[in-house]
C-alpha cells in the first residue's frame, strides 16, 4: 500500500509527450532500470516536474507539509500556554525531545542499513537466477481477467506484472520505477488522456492493496530496536502472518470494491484458485495457532515468519546455483542499492520524529489518544490498541510519517508490547494510498481519477480494521 486527487482538476498546460521505453518482457534482463534507462527516467521527469511546477496540485506533499507544520505550531502554543500557568521546564522538554528524535531517526537508520543491504543482496540474486520472473508470470493469467482493456501480449501486462511481483517481495525501490513504466504503457491504451481508464484504476487498486509477502523494513526496524532495548531472544518476524492475512483481506476488498464499480466478474477460476489457496493457508493457520496457550502459539508465529524468510533466501540461492549465477558478485550489487536505500530514510525519518517528538512532549499526543479513548470506552470496547491507531490515519498521507508514529510507539511502549505489534503490522500491511495516487496518476498527466480514491480509501479502512481484529486474534 497518502490529497483527494492525483492533480489538481484546474486547466494546466498539457504534460510533454514521454517517449516510450516498453519494458523487457517478463522474464528478460533485470527488474531494475538500466542506467540507460536511469537517465531516460531523469531526463522525463524533469519535464514532469516543469510541468508540475506551473500547475498547482492539492497533492499528499502539501498535506504532509501541513501536518508537518501543525506538529510544530500546536506543540508551541500548549507549550506557551503551559509556560504560562507556571510550568517553566515545559520548553526546555521540547528541546531536549527534538534533538534526542534527531538521533534516534539516525540509529535506527544505521541499523536498517545492515538489514536492507543483506535484503536487497539476496534480492539481486533471486533477479539475476529468474525467480523474480518466474512471480511475474505467475500472476500474469490472473492479470488478463483484472484488465480486460489490455490486449494481449501488449508491454503494459509485463510492466503491471512485474510491479505487483516486487511489490509482493517488498522490493519498493524497484516497485516504484517499474510502477511509473506500467502507468505510461496503460495510458498509451487510454483514449482520454486527462482521465483514470478502468485499467489504470485497477492497478492503483492493487497497488494500494500493499499485498506483502515479507515486510522487510518493519521487522528490521523491530529488531533493531529490541537490541537498544536489551531485549534478548526476540522475535522480530512473528508479525509476517497477522501481516499477511490482512493484506489479503485488504486485497480481497480492494478488488471487490473496483471490480464492483466496473462490473468485472471475479468468478474466474484464475482468480479465485490463488486467492483461495492464500486465504484457505491463512485461515487454517490462524485456526491452528487459536487452539494453542498464548506463549506457545507466539513461539510458532516466529518459527512461521522466521522460517519463511530463510526458506524464501535459499530458494533464491539454489535457484543461483542452477542457473549457475554468481551469487556472490550478485549479492554484493544489491547491498550496495540496500545501502542507498537506508541513508535516503534518514532525512524523512528524523524529520517525522522531530516532529512527534515535540508535539508528544508538549501533552498533545496523551490528549488526543485520551479523547478517543474516552470515546471508545463510552461504547464498551478495549482501548488498548488506540495508541497504534495514529500509524494508519498517518500511512494514507505518508509511508516515512507513518514509520516514524510506529518507531515512536515501540519506544514509548516497548518494542514487545501488544500496541507495538499492532504498529507494526498496520506499518506492514497498509500502503501511501494519497502518494501513489498524486505520483502515479500524475506521471501520465491523468486528472480526473473517477473512482480511484473511494476505492483506495475503502480498502484502507477495511485495512486497518483488519488489523486491529487479527492483532487481538494473535496476540492478545
Amino acid at each position: 500500500m497518502g490529497a483527494s486527487s492525483a492533480t489538481t482538476d484546474k486547466a494546466a498546460a498539457p504534460l510533454p509527450a514521454l517517449s516510450r521505453h516498453p519494458l523487457p518482457q517478463v522474464g528478460e534482463g533485470s527488474i531494475l532500470p538500466s542506467p540507460a534507462c536511469g537517465r531516460r527516467a531523469g531526463e522525463e521527469g524533469q519535464r514532469r516536474r516543469q510541468w508540475a511546477s506551473s500547475t498547482p496540485a492539492w497533492t499528499s506533499d502539501l498535506v504532509l507539509n501541513y501536518v508537518w507544520l501543525g506538529f510544530f505550531v500546536s506543540a508551541f502554543v500548549a507549550a506557551l500556554a503551559q509556560a504560562f500557568l507556571g510550568d517553566f521546564g515545559v520548553f526546555a522538554r521540547l528541546m531536549t525531545a527534538l534533538f534526542d528524535a534527531a538521533k534516534t531517526g539516525f540509529e535506527i537508520a544505521l541499523g536498517l542499513t545492515g538489514v536492507m543491504a543483506l535484503w536487497l543482496g539476496f534480492m539481486k540474486i533471486g533477479e539475476r537466477a529468474g525467480v523474480i520472473g518466474a512471480f511475474a508470470r505467475a500472476v500474469n493469467p490472473a492479470l488478463r481477467h483484472l484488465l480486460p482493456g489490455v490486449p494481449p501480449g501488449h508491454p503494459a501486462q509485463g510492466a503491471v506484472a512485474m510491479n505487483l511481483s516486487a511489490n509482493l517481495l517488498g522490493l519498493d525501490n524497484a516497485a516504484t520505477p517499474l510502477g511509473l513504466n506500467a502507468m505510461r504503457e496503460l495510458q498509451s491504451l487510454n483514449p482520454q488522456p486527462d482521465t483514470a481508464s478502468n485499467a489504470q484504476i485497477m492497478f492503483l487498486a492493487l497497488n494500494t492493496a500493499g499485498l506483502t509477502l515479507i515486510p522487510t523494513s518493519v521487522i528490521a526496524i523491530r529488531q533493531t530496536l529490541a537490541a537498544r532495548q536489551g531485549l534478548a531472544d526476540f522475535n522480530a518476524a512473528d508479525i509476517l502472518l497477522p501481516t499477511l492475512i490482512v493484506t489479503a483481506i485488504t486485497l480481497v476488498c480492494a478488488l471487490t470494491a473496483v471490480a464492483a464499480v466496473q462490473r468485472i466478474s471475479l468468478w474466474r477460476a484464475a482468480l479465485l484458485a490463488p486467492l483461495g489457496v492464500l486465504c484457505a493457508g491463512a485461515a487454517a493457520l490462524s485456526w491452528w495457532l487459536a487452539r494453542l496457550p498464548a506463549g506457545e502459539a507466539a513461539r510458532w508465529m516466529g518459527l512461521i515468519g522466521s522460517g519463511a524468510i530463510l526458506s524464501v533466501v535459499l530458494l533464491f540461492l539454489a535457484a543461483g546455483a542452477l542457473r549457475r549465477v554468481n551469487v556472490y558478485d550478485a549479492f554484493i550489487d544489491g547491498a550496495k542499492e540496500g545501502f542507498g536505500v537506508a541513508v535516503g530514510i534518514i532525512p524523512y525519518l528524523v524529520a517525522m520524529l522531530a516532529a512527534i517528538a515535540v508535539f508528544r512532549a508538549a501533552g498533545l499526543m496523551d490528549l488526543l489518544l485520551g479523547a478517543i479513548a474516552w470515546a471508545v470506552a463510552a461504547l464498551g470496547l478495549p482501548t488498548d490498541f488506540l495508541p497504534a491507531v495514529p500509524v494508519g490515519l498517518m500511512k494514507v498521507l505518508s509511508g516515512a510519517g507513518a514509520r516514524a508514529l510506529m518507531v515512536d510507539v515501540m519506544q514509548t511502549h516497548g518494542v514487545n508490547s501488544f500496541a507495538s505489534q499492532l504498529a507494526a503490522i498496520i506499518q506492514g500491511s497498509t500502503e501511501t494510498t494519497f502518494y501513489v495516487l498524486a505520483v502515479y496518476f500524475g506521471s501520465v498527466g491523468v486528472k480526473h481519477t473517477r473512482h480511484a480514491l473511494p476505492c483506495a480509501l475503502l480498502a484502507d479502512a477495511v485495512g486497518l480494521t483488519a488489523a486491529v481484529v487479527v492483532a487481538y486474534a494473535f496476540f492478545k
